[in-house]
């Protein structure tokens, strides 16, 4: 870092407001990541329950009674950094909480069925006719607009209806059947696409002065990073097969068995596979017209990966894995999250963090990737207690006194 370049304690996104109305994964992972960027996030539940998450469990973060278990380990995933209040949409005065707390903000996040806002004029147009800088961002199964705008959804239906799951899962003429993945990837993924377009629209404010309305399908998000696969279908007309473990445009690139277990091997160019088929004691294979090159692989798959699976399985894992690393052969192990979350490697890069909960304990959280050369990703609190900020949130923002808020409570509005 050159000297006299300033460097920055808070995060990269320091002075933004986020007013969250969003639930379950998509937002709240969106939210979750503009807080680690240092944004302030007010997230806005409903009173008494919470988002939906907070009863997924087990396991559970802190256990409390059989009737009144602690958030749990889902709900805390997706949820650091934030403020929590609690607030009754149904309600007159929750709306003004609301809109009062959206008339300052940078930007509000939702993620309700298309059309439900509205009935409490918390929609972007009636908040943006306050606030001509919002940024309002609309996380939906299907959009806004549309013949199934008004449909709901859950990341697996998407997994399932946007095709994911027919590209997941074992072969089918090996008796596989589509799978969808061992995470919401769906939901993730939308989130990721709702905090570029967020960033973008904020970048684009700073010239213009005007919010816009962000419009977030799952469905389309779901689609679109298909990648791959998607233009394979567009360029071929063949619909995309399941290989399992393997790449439909790269061969070898899948798990093999070895002696004691698995290991997956991912042959990206000529180099490498000639490395392979002599760390493999096996130099023909790279000279043979039916192997020399990825397309005559792709063509020969099955008998190529038989004549490797018979090779790999001699050895063990640790023992190729040596060696293809002598070589530079891309190959790795095939972890359980006890080896990922434990290992010398997750310390030397402190992928697990302990955060100051709310009721006094520490919980731990897998840390955001992102490293910045000169300002920090926040790893402030975990996860908020249901309306742990409610009053403070009311008195300093808004202005309330104590009996304000009380009669807010007596009202059922908070």
């Amino acid at each position: 870092m050159s000297k006299g370049v300033p460097q920055l304690s808070d995060g990269t996104l320091q002075g933004i407001r986020v007013v969250d109305l969003s639930r379950v994964l998509a937002g709240p992972w969106a939210s979750q990541l503009l807080a680690d960027y240092g944004a302030d996030v007010i997230k806005i539940e409903r009173p008494g329950r919470g988002d939906d998450t907070r009863a997924w469990g087990p396991p559970w973060v802190s256990e409390r009674s059989q009737s009144e278990p602690g958030e749990s380990a889902y709900f805390h995933a997706t949820n650091r950094n934030k403020r929590s209040i609690t607030v009754n949409l149904a309600h007159p005065n929750g709306q003004e909480i609301v809109r009062r707390l959206a008339a300052s903000a940078d930007v509000l996040l939702e993620n309700f069925k298309v059309g439900d806002l509205d009935r409490y004029n918390l929609s972007a147009t009636d908040l943006q006719a306050t606030n001509q800088r919002l940024i309002y961002c609309s996380v939906s199964a299907f959009g806004q607009e549309g013949s199934r705008a008004a449909e709901p959804g859950y990341d697996a239906m998407i997994q399932a209806s946007a095709g994911l799951m027919s590209l997941t899962g074992e072969p089918e003429e090996a008796g596989g059947t589509p799978q969808k993945v061992g995470v919401a990837i769906a939901d993730i993924m939308a989130g990721m696409y709702a905090v570029t377009a967020i960033l973008a629209a904020l970048h684009e404010r700073s010239v213009s002065g005007y919010g816009q309305h962000i419009d977030i399908p799952l469905y389309d998000s779901q689609v679109a990073w298909l990648a791959n696969q998607n233009m394979n279908y567009l360029v071929s007309g063949e619909v995309p097969r399941r290989y399992g473990s393997g790449h439909p445009n790269l061969v070898p690139y899948q798990a093999f068995a070895t002696l004691d277990g698995y290991l997956m091997l991912a042959i990206g160019n000529e180099r490498q596979f000639r490395d392979l088929a002599r760390c493999l004691k096996c130099p023909e294979l790279a000279d043979d017209e039916d192997f020399a090159s990825n397309a005559a692989r792709i063509k020969n798959r099955e008998r190529l990966i038989n004549q490797l699976s018979v090779k790999l399985a001699t050895r063990t894992t640790a023992d190729w894995l040596s060696e293809f690393a002598a070589s530079h052969i891309p190959a790795g192990p095939i972890n359980t999250l006890d080896t990922v979350l434990g290992d010398d490697y997750a310390r030397e890069r402190n992928l697990v963090r302990q955060l100051p909960g709310s009721a006094g304990a520490s919980v731990p959280s897998v840390a955001n990737p992102v490293r910045f050369s000169r300002s920090n990703t926040c790893h402030r609190v975990a996860s908020p207690s249901l309306g742990e900020h409610t009053a403070q949130i009311l008195a300093d923002e808004l202005g309330y006194d104590e009996a304000r808020i009380q009669s807010l409570r007596d009202e059922g509005a908070i």
